[in-house]
């Protein structure tokens, strides 16, 4: 087992080297916590990622031959344990997917970026708060942890070990280690490591340095254990999360040559794009407990406990250079109102600094069960969940200097100090309760559940409240959602040296959302076909405006309809999803008329031992004005300046496997040029990533 420790180490060097670290930023802090409501998985295969195939347990005869490997070496998550649900997975070896180690990708596409591994993500779509009382708002680096709802406790009958590194095509790189071991039958115990790094794709002349040209760098710990007794009475799950992201912000690519004018954006990747001197940066450090009793049939008490530490900044200084950059983009590129990056009134001309801290402890106390009767099964739970947090916000400002004594006070010059500008806390208490039936054919469930906020301490989001049923079953899921939601933090008190970016009381209504969803699900010998649609109402959605300022829309209305397809015959796979999206909130929400994935394979032995499949993923959406993105604050603002996607993106892959090693070749926007355009935005100012070749491994150890 010791080569394998030899191997991370080795490679964590050679990351670091690769990589210079910055200068003048730190480079050392944390990350965890959730991403996006409805997204998961950190990257295919093993460790904290995405649940496999099911599969039945399998006998181990250490009498006459031990075999270590997919079978013996099986997790759990959670979820499973919280809603009695006796499942283990086993490790995931197939080849789908193995290509796709862009966080955008591993989401089906449902995220968006600004066209670079570690620049800051937003939902495509609306996504409906599973949070109703407080929170912070900072979510655009939320995904590049790992998460909570995913992380994969182990039973294992060997020590397991997973290796997975991506060098991507323009230069970006991603390293994991995973590592798990069984120390008792009954106790298992691991830990996770990420470290991935990207390179600027624009601007950059031919003479800089790589220390010069590196982007983003993500660090990110899991620690993780579990422990059940002999009689599985008692269950107890916990992990530590720690990440720490920083992003160097580019400000968008201004084109070398002149503009024509708004409707003609020039693709030129070699216009410029550098933001002097200037960083988001965000760290957390999440602790997670879960643990159960049963005292009899029918009973258990449950307490989880999440402990949060989180810290976002953003500096920038050299603000008079910038503050010009920014003019010039705006008005030559992006038009309108939208350069809400820098505006000209500052309270301190030299930089800019913007520090928010937040700490919460959360925790819930329960009672659940699970009992059966003539082949159903029912399940309930209740619990209250008692919740503080805290938040405290600084700014710098310019403090003058006064000499004093001499009869009259003289200034004598300014000194740059940071200004406190929020602290808050509050006191939450929700109480709850969920009830499941499981139908007697095992497939089809019916479930609804319901939260409530009763006090809050400190606060006014008393009232806020969360209502969700839905049925299931092996043809078709339909489901309601009932949300009255708080608005973020960030969105109610904002105070920045920005004088533009400052901001009390803007919206402090209840976020409001009723959402109806359904899906069939169509089998015949050779199709699998699953139509569906989303309806949303929404009122008091809280948005960022044209100045990048935070505002309240009034009642609109989405609809949302989905046709998935998958047509498989033999070894050749065609897939397709796809939505079509009317969007009677277009002022305030904006989305792609039109989205599509679609992905077409074929699968061979080669040499009888090298399994190949090979093929091309499509993705694309339709022309729409998509959100601006402002570090300041570090959230996403409307424009309409600049229209952002309208062109097919085509990469061509290659997944392989040789026993239990599975590793992949890849040519992302292979279609550069060819039958499309040179490039495309992403994002107002932000391109999308050339042509590039990657190559990526993920070697599984079972012993």
């Amino acid at each position: 087992m010791r080569y394998r420790f030899l191997v991370l180490f080795f490679l964590l060097g050679w990351f670091t080297n690769l990589q210079a670290q910055q200068t003048g930023f730190p480079t050392t802090g944390t990350q965890t916590g959730n991403g996006f409501p409805g997204t998961g998985g950190t990257f295919p295969g093993g460790g904290a990622g995405r649940p496999g195939g099911q599969g039945p347990g399998v006998g181990i005869d250490d009498s006459t031959k031990v075999i270590y490997g997919p079978k013996t070496t099986r997790f759990f998550l959670e979820s499973d344990v919280f809603n009695n649900r006796k499942t283990l997975y086993l490790t995931d070896t197939a080849l789908v997917g193995v290509h796709q180690f862009e966080f955008t990708q591993r989401n089906k596409n449902l995220l968006t970026d600004l066209g670079n591994l570690g620049t800051p993500l937003r939902p495509v779509y609306y996504n409906t708060p599973t949070q109703i009382g407080a929170q912070q708002g900072y979510y655009v680096f939320s995904p590049f942890g790992y998460q909570t709802d995913q992380v994969r406790y182990y039973d294992t009958k060997s020590p397991f070990t997973d290796l997975y590194l991506v060098l991507g095509g323009r230069n970006q790189n991603i390293l994991n280690f995973d590592f798990n071991q069984n120390i008792t039958p009954r106790l298992n115990a691991g830990f996770a490591i990420q470290r991935f790094t990207s390179e600027r794709q624009f601007g950059l002349p031919g003479s800089t340095s790589q220390t010069q040209r590196l982007l983003a760098q993500n660090w990110g710990v899991l620690l993780h254990g579990n422990y059940r007794t002999a009689d599985d009475r008692y269950v107890l799950l916990a992990h530590l999360n720690h990440m720490n992201h920083s992003l160097p912000e580019q400000g968008g690519n201004i084109p070398n040559s002149p503009l024509p004018g708004q409707d003609s954006i020039t693709i030129d990747y070699e216009g410029q794009a550098k933001l002097a001197a200037t960083l988001g940066w965000e760290r957390r450090t999440a602790i997670h407990l879960y643990h159960q009793y049963a005292p009899a049939q029918g009973i258990q008490f449950f307490h989880k406990l999440d402990y949060l530490t989180r810290i976002n900044n953003y500096r920038d200084d050299a603000v008079v250079e910038n503050q010009n950059f920014s003019r010039f983009y705006d008005t030559r590129s992006v038009g309108g109102d939208g350069s809400a990056f820098i505006r000209a009134r500052f309270g301190d001309s030299t930089r800019i600094q913007q520090d928010v801290y937040w700490q919460s402890i959360d925790n819930t106390f329960g009672v659940k069960g699970i009992f059966t009767r003539r082949g159903a099964a029912y399940n309930y739970r209740v619990y209250y969940r008692p919740r503080y947090y805290s938040q405290q916000g600084d700014y710098n400002v310019l403090s003058t200097t006064l000499v004093t004594g001499t009869g009259s006070e003289t200034a004598v010059g300014n000194t740059p100090s940071l200004q406190r500008y929020d602290t808050r806390n509050s006191f939450e208490n929700y109480i709850g309760g969920w009830v499941g039936y499981y139908f007697p054919d095992s497939l089809s469930r019916l479930t609804a559940e319901g939260e409530f906020l009763v006090a809050d301490i400190g606060s006014t989001n008393t009232g806020a409240f969360r209502l969700n049923g839905q049925l299931e079953s092996k043809y078709f899921t339909v489901g309601f959602t009932s949300v009255q939601a708080a608005p973020p933090l960030i969105a109610q008190r904002f105070i920045s040296n920005v004088q533009s970016l400052t901001w009390t009381n803007t919206a402090n209504q209840f976020q409001r959302t009723q959402h109806a969803y359904g899906q069939l699900t169509v089998r015949t010998k050779n199709w699998l076909v699953t139509p569906g649609a989303d309806f949303w109402l929404i009122d008091n959605y809280v948005y960022f405006d044209r100045q990048a300022r935070p505002a309240q829309s009034g009642a609109f209305t989405m609809l949302r309809l989905g046709l998935g397809a998958t047509y498989t015959r033999s070894r050749f796979q065609a897939s397709a999803q796809s939505y079509y999206t009317l969007n009677a909130g277009d002022d305030v929400l904006r989305v792609p008329t039109f989205f599509f994935n679609g992905r077409i394979q074929y699968d061979f032995i080669y040499a009888k031992v090298l399994h190949i499949q090979t093929g091309v993923q499509l993705h694309y959406k339709s022309a729409y004005y998509g959100n601006a993105y402002n570090p300041v604050t570090q959230q996403y603002y409307l424009q309409e300046g600049q229209l952002v996607e309208g062109a097919l993106l085509a990469d061509v892959f290659a997944n392989m496997r040789v026993n239990r090693v599975r590793f992949f070749v890849k040519l992302n926007h292979a279609n550069q040029g060819i039958l499309s355009p040179s490039g495309y935005f992403v994002a107002p100012g932000f391109l999308q990533l050339q042509r590039g070749f990657g190559f990526g491994v993920d070697w599984l150890l079972f012993d």
